[in-house]
């Protein structure tokens, strides 16, 4: 009887077993109940970034750039961002190089970009018209196309949007105070790049 009882049992369990992995083979297969397990995303709209830095990363940023854009050309010059962005560099004045500073106020827009205003002109020792260093800078200096000297305003005009980056990544100054060190922008991935 013992045998009996030991078949009987052996049968029992693999029938136990071959039932539960029959309901488990049937539970995997059932669809879900009404949700979704993968959420939509929609990818038909650009994605945005809210970038918060302070003026000394933004300074190394941009003089990084200028370098490897190869944008200080054969006379260089640095941006440096203080409480006024200020560009120092030297232009040349006689046959000698003289070296400059000029300081401005930056005045984000709400397009988001930048119009520096001229606030001082230090070329040397002497006191040159703001308008004429401005127009030897717009004709010496390599600048990136989005930057645009304007002499006659005393001005220099940042269009951020026009700035090229990889993948057509385009940016906006949301916020540029550079006497509380809040400096933020908008970067925007366009849909196509998803």
């Amino acid at each position: 009887m013992t045998k009996v009882k030991w078949k009987a049992l052996f049968i029992s369990l693999l029938a136990l077993n071959i039932l539960v992995i029959l309901f488990v083979l049937i539970l995997v297969n059932l669809p879900a109940k009404d949700k979704e397990l993968i959420p939509k995303v929609s990818y038909e709209e650009d994605i945005q970034f809210q970038i918060h830095t302070n003026r000394e990363d933004l300074t190394r940023l941009i003089n990084q750039y200028l370098d490897k854009e190869g944008l200080t050309g054969s006379i260089h010059y640095e941006v440096f961002l203080t409480d006024e962005v200020e560009l120092y560099g030297t232009m040349p004045f006689f046959n000698r190089e003289v070296e400059m500073k000029l300081t401005f106020e930056p005045i984000a827009q709400k397009n988001g970009d930048l119009i520096l205003k001229q606030k001082s002109v230090a070329v040397g020792h002497m006191n040159l018209p703001v308008s004429y260093v401005m127009s030897l800078i717009n004709d010496r200096y390599n600048m990136p196309e989005w930057v645009s000297i304007r002499p006659n305003d005393e001005s220099i005009y940042v269009s951020l949007q026009d700035m090229e980056l990889k993948s057509d990544i385009r940016v906006k100054a949301k916020e540029f105070d550079l006497k509380n060190d809040d400096i933020s922008f908008l970067l925007t991935i366009p849909s196509s790049l998803q």
